[in-house]
């Protein structure tokens, strides 16, 4: 497949042999969040955002894996370098409690393991005076992590604060911080303590001007909550705030610089450990390495996953346990060859500078979609920071419907929140892929009107 050229081709989907697929698949899976049934051909051609599927349809792949294969597929970018290195068995070994190396020097490793992706993960949180990673498998590990580390280094502190229509996990301890969707969360136990405050809606909002409930005329919600002398929860009891700098799941919510500004104000007045989950707003999404660069407030503690390849709790070396076995993890940090892709794709966003092309990629979408759709009566919104990008529609039915008829004209794209279609293309979108999937998008909401 020659990624210049690639254009989306689709006959009919789901076709003979994908149907055979998925019923095959479901013969064994248990239920889940399956979107569509669209079945990638492993041997097909593919690059960047074009894939094939098992009929034969060649799709332009603006979901990036929800986030987790943030270069599409086989970008030369990762797999270059890859290629070099010969697979060897176990590729997955007790991580946290075994080392692994290619046999070369440290500062030298051309084929970076766990250790080399750690490396990279402190340089890229210097900013944030982070000097220590603990490495798992997941996202939801990651942030299991760090309310651990949180509870800990807090001394005591029982409460946690989570937002309105937050996602952060699916364990049990995640869930318990979730506010985005009932089903999440249903008839399974909770953490104690864990109060929430309304998320900003408004980019652009002044505590002056805001409509979504953070700031109210007596202060924002936040602020009221710890107040030492009228608030019902005591700051010192307070182990965490934590907060995805955009939401996912929630919405791809965006949230205002006042937001942003108040947060750092009570996190630094109060001493509060803040979090920030940066799971899908993290390595570049957004146009910078973090969400959370975008504003004032420092996160004391990073949760990383999705593009990373593997989940990453990164923070200062004095937030961690100093006991040893307080945290631990047998197949955490063991992925040799994920820890590998992980070190690799944060090289190829440096490297090629993907932040800019992030930032500049992301404006070409929006103002495309805003010049088209920004007027219509079906749509109710079109934002987006850097490549997580949103279009949110009059109604639930219609983004589903949307998203269909775009994924019959080539294009995968994601639902979240009620009715908003995300999209998500990879870091190194060309101007030529934007262009296609903008207007594949502006026909499908054509097709439902």
């Amino acid at each position: 497949m020659d990624r210049e050229t690639a254009e989306p081709s689709v006959d009919r989907i789901p076709a003979e042999r994908a149907a055979q697929w998925v019923d095959h698949h479901h013969r064994t899976a248990a239920p889940s969040t399956y979107v569509y049934e669209f079945v990638w051909d492993l041997s097909g051609p593919a690059e960047g955002p074009f894939c094939t599927d098992v009929d034969g349809n060649v799709l332009l792949d603006f979901t990036s894996h929800v986030a987790a294969a943030p270069l599409g597929y086989n970008n030369p970018k990762v797999m270059d370098r890859l290629r070099a290195f010969d697979l060897v068995d176990p590729l997955k070994i007790a991580g946290q409690d075994f080392y692994v190396s290619s046999g070369q020097e440290p500062d030298d490793d051309s084929l970076p393991g766990p250790t080399g992706l750690m490396d990279r993960l402190v340089e890229a949180t210097s900013e944030y005076g982070m000097s220590t990673v603990f490495l798992s498998n997941s996202g939801a590990e990651a942030v299991e992590n760090a309310i651990k580390i949180a509870y800990d280094h807090s001394d005591g502190g029982r409460y946690g604060i989570t937002f309105d229509g937050a996602f952060h996990g699916r364990t049990l301890g995640t869930l318990s911080l979730n506010r985005s969707k009932a089903v999440h969360r249903r008839h399974y136990p909770e953490l104690p303590s864990i109060h929430d405050v309304p998320f900003c809606t408004d980019r652009g909002c002044s505590a002056e001007t805001c409509g979504c409930g953070f700031f109210t005329d007596a202060g924002s919600q936040l602020c009221r909550m710890v107040d030492p002398e009228e608030g019902y929860l005591d700051p010192d009891e307070v182990a965490f705030i934590i907060l995805e700098p955009v939401q996912g799941e929630g919405g791809y919510r965006i949230p205002s610089q006042a937001f942003g500004d108040e947060l750092a104000a009570i996190a630094d007045e109060y001493d509060i450990t803040l979090i920030a989950d940066e799971i899908q707003s993290g390595l570049g999404r957004t146009g910078k390495m973090w969400g959370s660069d975008h504003y004032s407030f420092e996160p004391d503690v990073i949760a990383a996953a999705k593009a990373l390849r593997v989940g990453a709790t990164v923070s200062r070396e004095e937030v961690f346990p100093s006991e040893t076995s307080r945290l631990s993890s047998t197949w955490g940090a063991g992925d040799i060859l994920a820890s590998l892709q992980g070190a690799l794709t944060i090289d190829a966003i440096r490297d090629y500078d993907l932040l800019t092309n992030a930032t500049d990629r992301g404006q070409q979408c929006l103002e495309r979609l805003t010049d088209e759709l920004g007027n219509t009566d079906v749509v109710a919104d079109i934002r987006g920071l850097g490549l997580m990008l949103a279009v949110e529609f009059d109604t639930k039915a219609r983004r589903d419907a949307v998203q269909k008829a775009a994924l019959q004209r080539g294009l995968l794209t994601l639902g979240c929140g009620h009715s908003v279609l995300r999209l998500l293309p990879p870091l190194d979108v060309t101007e030529r892929e934007i262009e296609l999937g903008a207007e594949l998008l502006i026909k499908a909401v054509d097709d439902t009107r």
